[in-house]
């Protein structure tokens, strides 16, 4: 029986249309996917359900089953659409730090649910509030409904987000990229979840995602969108074992692909870029009663931490968040005090002293999310010629300028494509295209050693693949050492030739990176493993 039947949606800002009249249906305690990359109409067409999707125009019929009747979504009144929002329709928004109060606790954010929904007294919500945590699987949920969501990790948010969500038993849950911020282990375990309980309370899922691997666990039927438009629908193994239209197909084949030059042992091995032996981070914490007075604690980040990086070779390094992955990194790029042996290119590195800034183009860095890491002051050529006016300060305006356009256009960025590109800002880019400036700001000093910190997990997974591919070839052709941090096995698999496994600042398993995740030693490693794939 339909639970929901959307005909002819269409969504429109300003006269522009962004979802272009789509039809779809979810049946009672069916998991429908709705995939696409940023941009499609997913998110738009979620929130334009609960009419949240702000000064939008919205048209078509989204007609919901309450109480025995129909309701269209979009032409009843406000009143009567504030009692089907979080009673029989509830959401989880993407990013939990964002969408929890800072100011109230989780427990005070899901007992205003239970008040304003099912009007239960204070003592009744607190402990409903306790018991719904308990369900999503926190553990000490009483102690954990009393803290504030800066207080919690991101799965302990997400959970809490939940729980919040299903507060009221709805018939239908909307999941906005309720993973995407997740490690792929906590990623799994909330993906086990919200299976677990959709079929403990029967309701309905739409799940809004661009993760291909998210949608065989998790999904019945598929819809595929592309702007505006979806182009495919019906059963996942069907859509996936025989997608028709390109679109599809394109998505599918976008699994990170290996092609890089396999290493060399022997007498014929690369030059070693980066050496570090028993490198050791820590940070100063303050000791809990008396002790606090006299002294300080430490915290340890990163412990007894021992590689090297050979010229065109990839260093993966794999681990969840809190691991030590960025600490190491920061270490390996002279920006971190640490403990040890560090040297690149045969010096030492990372002492501060003035030999580092000779050192300093010869390693750079690619950050995670391109939006934030590049100035939106600055213009392309501003952005990009940086380095040069550090690092090779007698370059005339025109060189820089040449210099500049020549490493663009090695990054797949041309004048021709993209009019006045030097005079160009970052927000008139796409996220794909700014991390290929970013490649460029980093590549424009000819470096050895690029630090990679999770390079394309912001990027959509056609995106992705491209800046991979990217990567790979700037690496045959250059000859670049790179250390890759990350938690998306593929990434490592497709990337990297050593691998380093860190858990709670140690490695606890290092080597070939197809030995180590073909036949995985270490308990914490097979689980990684089990959860990527």
């Amino acid at each position: 029986m339909k639970l929901l039947e959307v005909r002819g949606l269409r969504v429109a800002f300003d006269g522009k249309e962004v979802v272009k009249g789509i039809d779809f249906s979810i049946a009672r305690g069916e998991k429908l996917a709705l995939v696409g990359e940023s941009g499609s109409g997913k998110t738009v067409t979620a929130l334009s359900l609960l009419r949240l999707a702000m000064n939008a125009r919205c048209s078509g019929a989204a007609n919901f089953e309450r109480d025995g009747a129909s309701a269209d979504l979009l032409a009843i009144p406000e009143q009567e659409m504030r009692a089907i929002r979080g009673q029989d329709i509830a959401m989880i928004f993407q990013e939990p730090m964002t969408a929890l109060n800072p100011l109230f606790t989780v427990g005070e954010q899901i007992a205003e649910v239970l008040q304003l929904k099912q009007g239960l007294d204070a003592a009744r919500c607190a402990g409903a509030t306790v018991a719904l945590l308990q369900s999503t699987g926190i553990a000490e949920a009483a102690r954990r409904a009393k803290s504030f969501p800066h207080q919690l990790s991101g799965g302990q948010r997400q959970r809490a987000m939940i729980a919040m969500a299903l507060a009221c038993k709805p018939k239908l849950l909307l999941a906005d990229e309720p993973t995407t911020a997740l490690d792929v282990t906590v990623r799994a375990q909330i993906l086990e979840l919200l299976a677990d309980l959709q079929k403990e309370y029967g309701m309905a899922v739409l799940m809004i995602t661009h993760d291909l691997n998210l949608v065989r666990k998790f999904a019945d039927r598929v819809a595929v969108m592309e702007d505006g438009h979806i182009v495919e629908y019906g059963p996942v193994a069907e859509v996936f074992a025989s997608a028709q239209h390109t679109y599809t197909r394109k998505l599918i084949d976008s699994r990170p692909v290996r092609n890089v030059v396999e290493a060399i042992a022997g007498a014929d091995a690369p030059a070693r870029l980066m050496d570090a032996e028993a490198i050791g981070v820590s940070y100063p914490v303050s000791l809990p009663g008396l002790r606090g007075w006299f002294g300080k604690g430490a915290f340890v980040a990163v412990r007894d931490a021992s590689f090297s990086i050979a010229a065109g070779q990839t260093l993966g390094v794999i681990g969840e968040s809190g691991s030590g992955k960025s600490t190491l990194a920061l270490a390996a790029l002279g920006l971190q005090a640490f403990t040890g042996a560090l040297e690149l290119d045969g010096q030492r590195w990372g002492s501060g002293a003035a030999s580092d800034k000779a050192l300093r183009r010869s390693v750079q860095v690619v950050f995670q999310d391109p939006f934030s890491s590049l100035s939106p002051r600055m213009t392309v050529e501003e952005i990009v010629g940086e380095g040069l006016l550090v690092h090779r300060p007698g370059l005339d305006a025109s060189m820089r300028q040449r210099s500049v356009l020549q490493i663009l256009g090695e990054v797949g960025l041309e004048e021709l494509q993209f009019p006045n590109l030097l005079s160009r800002y970052p927000h008139e880019f796409s996220g794909g295209q700014r991390q290929r400036i970013a490649i460029a700001r980093a590549l424009i000093v000819s470096p050895q050693l690029l630090v990679l910190d999770e390079p394309t997990s912001a990027l959509d997974v056609t995106i992705q693949k491209q800046v991979l591919d990217l990567l790979q070839r700037l690496q045959r052709e250059r000859g670049l050492g790179y250390l890759l941090i990350t938690h998306d096995v593929d990434v490592i698999r497709a990337m990297a030739h050593q691998v380093l496994v860190m858990k709670d600042g140690a490695i606890v398993e290092a080597g070939d990176v197809r030995a180590v995740l073909d036949a995985p030693q270490h308990a914490y490693t097979r689980t990684l493993v089990a959860a990527g794939s």
